[in-house]
């Protein structure tokens, strides 16, 4: 699918930009997540969250850049291995969030 360097590299600062983003969506989007949800681990309940919502906006992102249709062009496990490359970052930035 992302044969292309360029689409590679700009997906790459997508989901970049999109990671940066998440300390603002969690105090706004979830700012009593023990009461709300009721779950022991927010980390994991907010990375399975925030991997999912950065999977369907690359989907979009891609299809937009390329003007492709979903079926011929974009690998959705693929995308969900570029975002895993970004993991470590991403459950830092929930971390640091839900700790302030």
């Amino acid at each position: 699918m992302l044969q292309d360097s360029t689409i590679r590299r700009s997906l790459d600062e997508y989901i970049k930009r999109r990671i940066q983003d998440i300390p603002t969506e969690i105090k706004q989007t979830f700012p009593n997540i023990k009461k709300i949800w009721k779950c022991e681990d927010e980390v994991d309940f907010l990375y399975g969250y925030y991997v999912g919502k950065i999977e369907e906006g690359s989907l979009h992102y891609l299809l937009k850049a390329t003007r492709a249709s979903a079926g011929s062009y974009v690998d959705t496990f693929e995308i969900r291995g570029i975002i895993e490359t970004h993991k470590k970052e991403l459950q830092e930035t929930i971390r640091s969030a839900i700790h302030q």
